[in-house]
């Protein structure tokens, strides 16, 4: 190989004469062949030689490089812009010479039979559909192809199917990455044994082509590069070099998916560094190589990069390990001199040093040299590859080529040194890049596979120092992008933050670097090497320090904000992302003992970065004010690793701790953080806009929580236990604002506070110490007992999916934590606090989901009301979990009121936190408490029952944490004495609650009641102190109070005392004498905390005396405290559990309140009311019974409407209605009487002003997808299984009709057949009525209403003014009696004659109306105009049938088509039969009678001429049969046995004058029924074969006789066969007969059954259509009896009719002419037409009546068989797989969604398919995202999903991914809507689509 590489060095050399010119591909293949046995002797200098010229020849790099230098001039070479014919030239020859002659593809084959196939490694891009198995997986990013997981069993698996967002690759086979039970059956061998060793001479040639072929990509790189001039960013001509490359590349790729055989090759050439000198070196004399390699110098230049030799300043090639150089980065990044720094400088390195340049920060020496950032020398082909992979931004060609190397395991460390090496160099391409979200998603596709493997990065990062570099380089990015902090002292701050509002954090650029980052540190040797080694913490809390503090929120005073900036979305996101992950990764390796050291490294330098901080601010005791970040990462670190440290390392909390005046300074932000959040909800920061809302919101939220508030939580904790607790707690509420609202008097003024923010800040500040002292998150609780109490405190405020209960729970952030969401934990916990609620399925309500709710032990023992507040974004969720836990309450019959919250007991602390409860045992918070006590008592302003509680919660706190059991004796003793100075004798809460304070001096406001009062005779204010035992502290000594404290702290711990505290806030706390206004008053109380108690209990009970003592009575009470009475309830039970506790921790108190209950308090006196205070006391009373008032009245609305919905609303089941009366149903009233839901006026609908009701008309195909099997279809998942529509109702009359046409007279084949299967107009209404002109008017202010609709007005779309139902037409009610009246029902005594005669003459006479149409009247018009929308609901060639357009037949066809459509939907809505009766479902909400008023009126315009009335035919004998046969040359009319009776009736009853008479209808049915049971015989003669058609034929004629012969079937069959014998139709079988005859043998039952099946489906439709004319009720049956009953209510059973015998069906039969002539005559028709056409004949006469109802696909039961299926299939149209593919659930048709490529007329496919499959309504399964969508005419929505997971939710788009299985009964409810048209009803949410679906 050298050797070949050597000859490659000298200049092209002649040509050997052996070498004939390229030409066809023989000479290719000889030439490779004679190369190739010339290699393969042992001397193979010539042979080597003459390759090296060839390829020399083959590959040069000049001629295409010209053409690619400007695209014209390619696209002219190239022919067509295409890649040259050069390229393509060159890629032959290296196929045939790797070949060596033989051909590619074998030779392809022959390498893949040496794969040891160890590793899947298949490379995909974004979007590609993956899976991952957290069972198997080591590494959280494992991930495998589809194909190799479903060969591996991982049943019972944690898995998910996902969508790659950045690419990956299968890690089937790699043991590193996840554990081998899970591989696939290709990859569990370890094949390398068997597999034969690869023979030396197959890969040969490639060994010495691939140089060349490389070197000539490279050279084409070189050349194609041209540095985008002036920051123009010149990705066209990037893009263009690429393409040109595109084919050389591929073959790279498809080379190393040969196998490892082809990759160990490619491994060798890419790494050798030999060839690299050897050929890109630029030393020979060829000029090209010369100038590519110098293009390839200026490109390493102008990346800001040098290569070694060009630069002396560093001296050394590659720096050693031991360099430390104070790296500093200048202007423009170009690299400053060593002499730049002088040492004295080092300390000001912070500072900034001029404004126009960048600030410069200090990197810490122990970080390796500049020559990180700035060298780069490449040594081989992979190297310079890569180098040049970046400069393209990563073109995805490379990408897949790089990684699909990967197997290879020589190649993965090579490339992931070579990475790690160009790190620096991605991070700038990075920065600069326009398009940095692909390139983010291309980097980390690789990189992920790199730094997954912890040997592999344990290896680079000893090799390579991989951590330094990263840091450094991280640090370099932020360096970019720092301003000045603005936090605290604005002029001489010196600390730097980033700014969010730059791109850098805006798009998140830095995440590719931060993720790899992470993904390092998650691996445990990796982060050791971080935690040991110190400069590389100095430098990270460096980094960290830049978020300290950033985004500062100022607030706003006086006006509203003009811009609000969202860069707080950036800023969060960079905290979690940038500190919060990597500190988790850490973190999670600091579990065990032996890990102290690292956390006191990381505590050490977090600390020291905290100090410079403070230093950098300008920090001294008080923060500035009206200003808040929420961005403390230094501060959060510190929290966790001490956390870590007490909770895992057993490490002395205290010996990490630093000293006193730290603690106060580390307090302070995060504390500012919590009084920040009151005011945001207090609406203080609301001139700030939105944001700031969003900013508090996020700071709780699930994903940041224990990020962000945990931590800060936690470290006030910390400082609480060791701080002095007097300081805390006046700290927290100066902080809060809310110092002067602590006094006793009833007036105070607030300096800092306005009175409106007073409550809720008081709230606040309590609600946070109840917090702080009660949360044991990191206090003690185990990781279990953490994981329960978030889950009930999210399961507490609603019930929950599984999804958002994973989603809600706060998880570690780092995938390796261990704690992994739906890890066992997860699930055990679950169950244990929550029952599973199945979702249920109100038809046409919401679609409810499988959720999560409490049990009620959980409510009784677990619920936790802090943890709730902690967790809750929304103040709402606490009050939503209270009123779940009231509701729990009554349920149970535990407490009937409204309940306070309760209180819970806590895990036990953990000892080092012990000193936190000292904040309970102060004299500052019993102050605090005994104030409100006696504010709440006294009714101040400003006090809420909240307050009250959280004084009661810390109460409690206290007594249940009091320190030890005090002796009562020692405590009564020296009681006076001690206690001077100050309110209470000591700190414990226990002997303070029953101190009695006598006097309090208080500074109040001249105006208030309390300076009226004389103070008590014997005190002036000086001799205050001669009061027996007064507390007479003012409680603005708490101010004072912590500045004298924290000066001690101060003065102690810091040697320069001389540096006093600067009084920054002076002015704020004014000195207690300075305002005027206020003055000093005496107040007299004597009262302590626990006679408050006892006084509260009265008051709150309302009665005198309330309060007895429980133990009283039951000694017990006192021995077994836990009673559960106590456990729930309101304010009362809550005082009484204190008072008992009380009594139960000392004797004395015992005693007291003993006393204090004996003393009959004396009647409260009636307090003096100020005018003031009587005013808010009837304000709040008046407001009471106001409230009261509402509560009344709206329980009076809601039932009302109640009722309303309950009448109106069944849209949604046509099941069980209530319907709506449309008419009043006294039948005695001759007019019916309408109610216009608009004027709400009622009265009859006249000529002049009709009246209409709201209907709506669909176009519908349902009709159409019935089919004559039962087996619904089932939806296809195979290539095999198609669907072909021929065997659909619609395609079966649409093949008769067009079969008439072919052979009859156009105009009556229109008459002899229904149209409307497809397409067909459903008319429905929600049976309200409007008058017509009120109509119009509500139109015309709909059009004029500016307000979003969801339907559109101009296509005369609008809702129902009453019920909202949609609706898009009226349908105007014809004047005239309501139920037809009694005269038209009394059954005439005429003979069937007569009335035949009638209906005869009625038919003739043209508009014989009792409206005379000629008369434009505007009912008349309004019924032309209601005609008009009816044909323009559906579609022109629904309508168009007949062969002559625009013939009049047609319109007829269409117009009782659509009676006969409305009639069978509502068969199909009843289930297919009338056996139920009853008043159809639809009855009153039925519009079929106005229908036919309507469409009779039109049909009436088209007389048929009575020559070829059909009822001639039915009722008369023609006298001459011959006449006919005459006129030969126009075609024959149909004959009357093809007709469709059903459409027969139609067309006789919408020919007659309405309203129509019963017993014409009667007549009608008769005659018809004569012609439908010929029908059903001749049919039935056809089906059997000959043998029987002779025994009946000779059965029948020996009865023919008899006396009842016209009614005997077996009569008339003979009857029939002997008549057809007569004409061809039974000949010719033979050879068809066994295809059309059933092989069983007719008895008379299966005949009989056969003709009443044959018949039902006409009774049905006419039975229907008598109860919608005359309003009779249906009677219901059983099914076997439904013939019969249905025959008897339309009166073709005789009265008479003896129903003893067997019913049979030929009984109905009542001739109107002698049936033998008739028949003869009928029979004639057909003979003479199957003279000529015997086939057609037969084919017209057997139809099939028995429709199953019509189904949607069957679905299967696992959606994954779907989406394998579908979601790789590919479009028709265009061979791409589609991006959004979806299927049609009615036809199962594969359609693009929104697809350009199947666009037709600006139509996209699926609008276009819901035009042709469903009339305008589709049903489409989209295969990405699990979700059916509905689309209805013009408009769509998303309907839902009829796949559920394991907890019964939904998955939309697929994003978690996992299994789902079909919800039958949700497809049930989807099927059901679709039948019943009643999707616009149902669903709400409907937007346009334009088309673009």
């Amino acid at each position: 190989m050298a050797a070949a590489a050597a000859a490659a060095v000298g200049g092209p050399q002649p040509p050997q004469p052996e070498l004939p010119a390229p030409g066809l591909a023989l000479d290719k293949a000889a030439t490779a062949a004679h190369l190739k046995a010339a290699l393969s002797r042992p001397d193979n200098r010539a042979g080597a030689e003459e390759l090296q010229a060839l390829l020399e020849r083959v590959l040069s790099a000049e001629r295409p490089l010209a053409a690619a230098a400007d695209g014209e001039e390619a696209a002219a070479a190239g022919g067509g812009g295409g890649p040259g014919a050069a390229e393509e030239e060159a890629l032959e020859w290296c196929k045939c010479l790797l070949a060596g002659g033989g051909g590619y593809d074998e030779f392809c084959a022959a390498v893949r039979a040496y794969d040891p196939a160890a590793l899947c490694g298949l490379v995909w891009t974004a979007n590609f559909v993956a899976y991952r198995c957290r069972t198997c997986g080591i590494s959280p990013c494992m991930s495998l192809c589809a194909e190799c997981f479903h060969q591996g069993d991982h049943t019972g698996h944690d898995f998910n199917m996902f969508r790659s967002q950045a690419g990956g690759a299968c890690d089937c086979g790699d043991s590193n990455v996840m554990r081998e039970s899970g591989f696939c059956k290709r990859h569990q061998i370890k094949s390398s044994s068997n597999i034969p060793c690869v023979p030396k001479d197959l890969l040969m040639m490639s060994e010495f082509v691939l140089p060349r072929f490389i070197f000539c990509l490279i050279q084409y790189l070189r050349e194609g590069y041209n540095e985008p001039a002036a920051d123009v960013p010149s990705e066209k001509d990037l893009n263009k070099v690429l393409q040109l490359l595109e084919p050389q590349i591929s073959f790279l790729e498809d080379l190393t998916k040969m196998g490892g055989a082809m990759r160990s090759v490619l491994t060798q050439v890419l790494t050798n560094q030999q060839n690299y000198k050897d050929l890109t070196s630029g030393l020979g004399e060829n000029a090209c190589a010369k100038k590519s390699h110098e293009k390839y110098l200026i490109a390493l230049k102008s990346s800001g990069l040098t290569y070694p030799e060009d630069k002396l300043v560093y001296g050394l090639q590659e720096p050693s390990a031991g360099t430390s150089t104070l790296a500093v980065q200048g202007f423009a990044g170009a690299t400053g001199t060593l002499g730049q720094l002088d040492s004295s400088d080092e300390e000001d390195q912070d500072g900034s040093q001029g404004l126009g340049k960048r600030k410069r920060v200090k990197l810490s020496s122990s970080t390796k040299d500049q020559s990180i950032m700035d060298v780069l020398k490449h040594k081989s082909f992979l190297e310079e590859l890569l180098f040049w992979t970046i400069k393209y931004e990563f073109p995805q060609k490379m990408v897949t080529f790089l990684l699909n190397m990967l197997p290879d395991q020589e190649y993965k460390v090579a490339f992931t040194k070579t990475f790690v090496q160009h790190y620096a160099f991605i991070m700038k391409t990075l920065k600069k890049s326009h398009e940095s979200d692909t390139m983010s998603n291309r980097i980390v596709h690789i990189s992920v596979q790199l730094f997954s493997n912890e040997e592999l990065a344990r290896q680079v990062t000893e090799e390579c120092q991989l951590l330094d570099i990263m840091v450094t380089v991280l640090l370099y990015m932020m360096e970019s992008c720092l301003i000045k902090s603005e936090l605290q002292d604005e002029e001489n701050s010196l600390h730097v933050v980033v700014n969010c509002g730059e791109a850098l954090l805006k798009n998140n650029t830095y995440w590719p670097l931060v993720s790899d980052f992470i993904n390092i540190l998650s691996h445990q040797s990796v982060a050791k090497r971080f935690l040991e080694d110190h400069g590389l913490l100095v430098t990270w809390m460096n980094f960290v320090s830049f978020f300290q503090g950033m985004n500062l929120n100022k607030r706003e005073l006086n006006e509203h904000v003009e811009f609000e900036s969202q860069t707080y979305y950036a800023a969060f996101a960079a905290e979690l992302e940038a500190c919060a992950q990597p500190m988790w990764g850490l973190l999670s390796h600091c579990k065990v003992r032996e890990t102290q050291e690292y956390t006191r490294n990381v505590v050490r330098y977090c600390l020291e970065a905290l100090q410079d901080w403070f230093d950098a601010i300008n920090f001294v005791d008080e923060p500035a004010p009206n200003q808040v970040t929420f961005h403390l990462p230094l501060h959060r670190y510190y929290a966790m690793f001490l956390s870590k440290a007490v909770k895992c390392q057993e490490l002395d909390l205290d010996s990490v701790l630093p000293d006193q005046e730290m603690l106060m300074k580390l307090m302070i932000h995060p504390l500012q953080i919590q009084a920040s959040l009151a005011e945001i909800h207090s609406n203080m920061w609301v001139r700030n806009g939105l944001q700031i809302k969003g900013q508090a919101m996020t700071y709780v939220q699930s994903h940041f929580c224990n990020s962000m508030i945990d931590p800060d939580i936690y470290l006030l904790q910390v400082c609480a236990s060791r701080l002095d607790p007097d300081y805390f707690i006046s700290s927290v509420f100066e902080r809060f604002k809310v110092v002067d609202l602590l006094t006793m008097a009833s007036q105070h003024q607030n300096t800092v506070l306005d009175a409106e923010h007073e409550r809720s800040m008081l709230e606040g500040a309590l609600t946070f110490l109840v917090i702080l002292l009660s949360l044991r998150l990191h206090l003690g609780m185990s990781d279990d007992e953490i994981l329960r109490a978030e889950m009930v405190a999210q399961l507490c405020m609603n019930d929950r999916t599984h999804s958002s209960l994973l989603d809600l729970i706060p998880e570690n952030p780092n995938p390796k934590s261990g704690i992994i969401p739906g890890s066992y934990s997860f699930e055990s916990v679950l169950s244990a606090v929550a029952d599973f609620k199945a979702p249920v399925f109100e038809p046409g309500g919401s679609m409810q989901q499988g959720m999560y709710t409490p049990k009620a032990e959980v409510w009784d023992q677990e619920f936790d009301p802090v943890m709730v507040i902690l967790r809750t974004v929304y103040r709402r969720d606490v009050q939503s979990a209270m009123d779940r836990y009231t509701a729990f309450l009554k349920q149970s019959g535990k407490f009937p009121g409204n309940p306070w919250p309760p209180y819970k007991k806590r895990t036990p602390l953990h000892p080092s936190y012990k000193g936190l409860m000292r904040l309970l045992h102060c004299k500052t918070l019993h102050i605090v408490l005994f104030t409100l006590l006696y504010k709440i008592l006294m009714d101040h302003q400003n006090l809420s029952e909240h307050v009250l509680c959280m004084v009661l919660y810390l109460i409690e706190l206290g007594l249940e944490n009091s320190a030890e059991e005090e002796s009562d004796e020692e405590a009564s003793v020296c009681g006076p004495e001690r206690c001077h100075d100050s309110w209470f004798p000591g700190s414990n809460l226990v002997s303070n609650m029953r101190h009695f304070i006598n006097y309090v001096r208080v500074r109040v406001p001249e105006t208030a009641p309390e300076v009226k009062r004389d103070s008590p005779a014997s005190t002036s204010s000086d001799s205050l102190s001669s009061l027996h035992n007064s507390g007479t502290a003012q409680v603005f000594s708490l101010v004072a109070e912590r500045r004298k404290k924290f000066q001690e702290i101060i003065n102690r711990s810091s040697s320069e005392a001389n540096q006093v505290v600067r009084p920054k806030t002076s002015n704020k706390w004014s000195a207690p004498g300075s305002a005027p206004q206020l003055t000093t008053a005496i107040l007299e109380i004597k009262e302590s905390i626990l006679s408050l108690l006892i006084k509260l209990h009265h008051k709150l009970s309302g009665k005198q005396n309330s309060y007895y003592p429980p133990w009283l009575d039951d000694i017990e009470i006192l021995i077994q405290p836990e009673i559960p009475k106590y456990n729930h309830g309101d304010g009362i039970t809550a005082v009484e559990r204190i008072l008992l506790k009380a009594a139960l921790q000392s004797r004395m108190n015992k005693r007291i309140i003993e006393e204090i209950c004996r003393k009959v308090t004396p009647p409260v006196p009636p307090k003096k009311i100020t005018a003031a205070e009587k005013k808010t006391l009837d304000k709040e009373e008046r407001r009471q019974k106001a409230r009261e008032r509402q509560q009344k009245l709206l329980a009076e609305f809601a039932s009302r409407q109640k009722s309303f919905m309950e009448t109106a609303m069944d849209v949604d089941s046509p099941e069980n209605d209530i319907p709506m009366e449309i008419t009043t149903a006294e039948p005695q009233v001759s007019e019916a009487v309408y109610d216009c839901v608009i004027c709400g006026q009622s009265g009859p609908s006249s000529e002049d002003r009709p009246t209409g009701l709201v209907v709506l008309l669909q176009a519908s195909s349902v009709l159409g997808q019935c089919r004559d099997n039962i087996e619904p279809k089932k939806l296809p998942i195979t290539e095999e299984e198609q669907i072909y529509p021929w065997d659909t109702c619609a395609a079966v009359h649409d093949v008769r009709l067009s079969l008439l046409q072919r052979y009859f007279k156009d105009s009556s084949c229109l008459l002899a057949v229904s149209i409307g299967w497809e397409g067909g107009v459903y008319v429905q209404t929600c049976g309200h009525t409007l008058h017509i002109d009120c109509h119009k008017s509500y139109m015309e202010s709909l059009r004029n209403d500016q307000v979003l609709q969801g339907f559109s007005v101009d296509k005369g779309e609008f809702t129902c003014p009453l019920c909202r139902q949609f609706a898009n037409s009226v349908l105007p009610c014809y004047p005239g009696s309501n139920v037809e009246s009694n005269l038209w029902q009394r059954p005439s005594n005429k003979s069937i004659r007569d009335l035949i005669k009638e209906v005869e003459e009625l038919q003739g006479r043209p508009g014989a109306f009792p409206v005379s149409i000629s008369s434009e009247t505007n009912l008349s018009k309004e019924m032309e105009s209601v005609m008009k929308d009816i044909k323009n609901t559906t579609q022109k060639k629904y309508r168009d049938y007949s062969k002559t357009p625009g013939s009049p037949d047609n319109d007829f066809l269409f117009m009782y088509s659509v009676a006969r459509t409305n009639l069978e939907l509502e068969l199909i809505h009843r289930g297919g039969n009338l056996c139920s009766g009853g008043a159809s479902t639809a009855g009153k909400r039925s519009c079929l009678n106005q229908l036919f008023h309507v469409l009779a009126l039109h049909m009436r315009l088209y007389s048929i001429d009575s020559e070829y009335n059909p009822w001639r035919k039915l009722t008369q004998l023609v006298e001459e049969m011959n006449s006919q046969q005459g006129n030969e040359e126009q075609q024959p009319e149909v004959p009357i046995l093809y007709h469709d009776v059903t459409s027969l009736l139609l067309i006789q009853i919408l020919m007659m004058p309405q309203p129509l008479r019963k017993d014409h209808f009667t007549c009608i049915v008769k005659v018809l029924f004569t012609l439908l049971y010929t029908q059903a015989l001749v049919a039935l003669s056809v089906k059997c074969n000959e043998e029987d058609r002779l025994a009946w034929k000779h059965t029948g004629a020996l009865k023919k006789n008899a006396c009842d012969a016209e009614k005997s079937y077996e009569v008339l069959l003979s009857f029939v066969i002997s008549e057809l014998s007569k004409g061809k139709l039974y000949h010719e079988e033979g050879t068809q007969e066994c295809a059309m005859v059933s092989p069983i043998a007719w008895s008379p039952e299966s005949m009989e059954k056969y003709l009443q099946d044959f018949c039902l489906p006409f009774l049905r439709i006419t039975s229907l259509l008598q109860h919608h004319l005359f309003g009779e009720d249906l009677p219901s049956c059983q099914e076997e009896e439904e013939f019969s009953v249905l025959s008897s209510c339309l009166g073709l059973l005789p009265t008479f009719y003896q129903t003893e015998h067997p019913f049979i069906s030929a009984s109905c039969l009542d001739w109107p002419v002698p049936a033998f002539d008739i028949i003869s005559q009928w029979c004639f028709e057909i003979n003479s037409f199957t003279e000529r056409h015997a086939e057609q004949g037969k084919a017209l006469l057997i139809q099939e009546s028995r429709w199953k109802l019509p189904h949607l696909l069957q679905l299967p039961e696992n959606y994954n068989t779907i989406f394998q299926y579908y979601h790789r299939k590919t479009c028709s149209v265009c061979t791409k797989v589609p991006k959004d593919p979806a299927v049609c659930l009615v036809c199962g048709t594969f359609v693009c969604l929104k697809g350009l490529c199947c666009k037709q007329q600006s139509y996209c496919e699926c609008v276009l398919h819901s035009q042709n499959c469903g009339a305008g309504t589709g049903i489409f399964l989209l295969i990405n995202a699990s979700v059916i969508i509905i689309i209805r005419g013009h408009r769509f929505c998303l309907w839902g999903s009829v796949y559920l997971d394991a907890h019964g939710e939904e998955d939309r788009d697929l994003r978690r991914g996992k299994p789902l299985y079909i919800c039958k009964e949700r497809y049930k409810v989807l099927e059901q809507q679709w039948i019943s048209h009643t999707f616009d009803h149902i669903n709400k949410r409907w937007g346009p689509h334009y088309n673009g679906l």
